[in-house]
């Protein structure tokens, strides 16, 4: 029987993505802008938890925000409206996520010329966003209570490459089976280096040690240190 050529799609499509990924980090140290790429499932909180982060941080750094959605543009205006900053909403075609040229196209949108830190906001899901590297210096990614905490269990891919957990809605807590501890040590069988920080955006507890995360490791960054 003849051989075929066989190609491996999928693999040579995240290579050339690898690529893209560290020459799009390269461009955006060299103008000094920390991009930080959010991820979560639909309805954990992201951009609330954005509103409050951003107005606790806005006085001291430049922020810009992209907001990516299948649709529509309700985060954009409601990031923009609430905190002043500039905001712009990327539509994904149908797509389930960003890679890194996606993302460039993004932040040509934005004036970087003023900016210290972008925030991606990526399409709410815990599968494809996990998979591509948008070029961002670090990954955070939100699960809210409501969702258990058994989460890192089946979704290893996404809470293996998260610098910093947000675990959002502790307000909540007593009213749902959710372990904190176990989540917690969930999350490190995937990932030891993780960060994890208990938050509920709506009441505003632990948004300010968020913040604080977020200009510790830009401070890092510039420095050219490993946060």
């Amino acid at each position: 029987m003849d051989e075929v050529r066989i190609i491996e799609i999928k693999k040579s499509i995240f290579d050339d993505n690898d690529k893209d990924a560290n020459r799009l980090r390269e461009e955006l140290k060299t103008k000094g802008v920390f991009l930080l790429n959010l991820m979560s499932s639909p309805g954990s909180g992201k951009t609330t938890t954005l509103i409050s982060t951003i107005n606790a941080l806005k006085d001291k750094i430049k922020i810009a925000v992209m907001e990516a959605d299948i649709d529509s543009d309700v985060d954009a205006i409601k990031i923009k409206e609430a905190t002043g900053v500039q905001s712009i909403q990327l539509h994904t075609g149908g797509m389930c996520h960003l890679d890194a040229e996606m993302t460039r196209q993004g932040l040509r949108g934005l004036d970087l010329n003023d900016v210290d830190l972008a925030i991606l906001e990526n399409v709410g899901n815990l599968v494809c966003p996990a998979e591509f590297d948008t070029g961002a210096s670090k990954n955070c990614m939100i699960l809210s209570v409501p969702e258990g905490h058994d989460k890192p269990l089946k979704y290893p891919l996404m809470f293996s490459i998260c610098d910093l957990v947000l675990i959002n809605k502790m307000d909540v807590a007593p009213y749902f089976d959710f372990d904190l501890d176990k989540c917690s040590q969930y999350i490190k069988m995937r990932n030891p280096n993780a960060e994890i920080i208990p938050i509920c955006a709506k009441t505003g507890e632990g948004v300010d040690k968020f913040a604080d995360w977020i200009i510790k490791n830009i401070a890092k960054w510039r420095n050219n240190e490993n946060a």
